[in-house]
């Protein structure tokens, strides 16, 4: 009888499909892309995302694109690297890890990366308004968040004080552009 460790390792390298994906503020049709952890195979369901180096060992099938882990090092190489590239997917562990946050900011601001980041793993609705100031156009939601919900979030506030990926000037700068 096998170890609940090596059941637990089967079950997470099984390739993830999620139900409900966010694209662009509205609920996506549909979701074609599967999410794989293992870094060793590739998964036989395409499109998929795939850790990093397994990707970068095989680029040339377009099929594929990159999982980046929250610990990723984006480094000027590996961010010229990801430009040229259609879509990347972003993982959050855990709702904790506000890594992948850096991430997308840095591949949009830094990198001028723009094509689609996609946020997946523990993707709450909480999260979904500062996942697209940070530069994410894709959410992966967790399977209990319920889309409607997220679409709500999402559209909940109309002005923000802050900066972000979209809009450059905080709140204050824009209204002493208006008055004078």
């Amino acid at each position: 009888m096998p170890s609940n460790d090596t059941q637990t390792d089967a079950v997470e390298l099984t390739p993830v499909h999620v139900d409900h994906l966010i694209a662009d503020g509205e609920l996506a049709a549909e979701n074609a892309w599967c999410v794989s952890y293992d870094t060793e195979t590739l998964p036989e369901q395409r499109p998929a995302f795939v850790p990093l180096a397994l990707w970068q060992a095989n680029q040339d099938d377009v099929e594929l694109a990159p999982l980046l882990s929250s610990d990723t090092e984006l480094t000027t190489e590996l961010g010229q690297q990801l430009s040229g590239i259609n879509a990347i997917a972003v993982d959050f562990p855990a709702f904790t890890d506000g890594r992948g946050y850096t991430l997308a900011r840095l591949l949009r601001e830094r990198y001028g990366y723009t094509g689609e980041i996609r946020a997946v793993g523990d993707v709450l609705v909480d999260q979904l308004d500062y996942m697209r100031r940070c530069g994410f156009t894709a959410m992966a939601l967790r399977d209990d968040q319920h889309p409607d919900d997220a679409i709500r979030a999402l559209n909940m506030f109309s002005v923000r004080y802050q900066t972000d990926v979209e809009q450059r000037q905080a709140l204050f700068e824009r209204r002493l552009l208006a008055s004078e």
